[in-house]
């Protein structure tokens, strides 16, 4: 609730996130975004319009077209999807359309998501928060407010970091934060 009237805007990479300041710095309206720390190792290819170009906010982007299943995930966890596309497909023949949120607040202003979900019929909310944080948050949005539940074939489902307070280093990360594994686990059994 102490968001409200505040852009929230989580940024995959470094690239959309010059895009999102450059849509703030055109704006009177106030934000945070959240850069993920695993953006500043990746290496991204440099827009010659880096300084220029802008990301629109409350519309998703989708990443990857599929047909059984939609993916909704922001910031560092997109490339955990992609990560568990790819093996979704390869050893399972399993079709998964990602869609990166970009942004929390305005969330979804043209219904892409729902767009998506009369396709697939099943939908995995996937982040980094907390149990009952940011992932309820979109499915809440998702199914309830704009009737997606309509259209579901399967319960919906969310994958999230464990509850507990978080380790550190790459052992806390392993064992406390989703991985691709724990996505083709939750997509296979769905």
């Amino acid at each position: 609730q102490s968001m409200r009237g505040i852009h929230l805007l989580v940024p995959r990479n470094m690239t959309q996130a010059a895009g999102m300041y450059n849509t703030m710095l055109q704006s009177d309206d106030p934000a945070i975004i959240v850069e993920c720390l695993n953006g500043y190792r990746l290496k991204e290819k440099v827009p010659t319009n880096l300084d220029e170009f802008t990301v629109p906010l409350g519309v998703p982007e989708v990443l990857a077209a599929g047909t059984d299943i939609t993916l909704v995930t922001y910031g560092s966890c997109v490339r955990i999807a992609q990560e568990a596309m790819k093996m979704l497909e390869a050893y399972y023949g399993i079709s998964v359309e990602l869609i990166d949120v970009q942004s929390l607040l305005p969330f979804d202003l043209e219904h892409r998501i729902v767009d998506s979900l009369k396709k697939t019929n099943r939908i995995l909310f996937l982040d980094e928060d907390v149990p009952g944080g940011a992932t309820s948050y979109m499915m809440q949005e998702v199914l309830e407010k704009q009737n997606g539940y309509q259209y579901l074939d399967s319960k919906p489902m969310t994958i999230t970091a464990k509850a507990h307070r978080p380790a550190y280093g790459w052992d806390g990360d392993y064992y406390g934060k989703p991985s691709a594994e724990d996505v083709v686990d939750g997509v296979v059994k769905m």
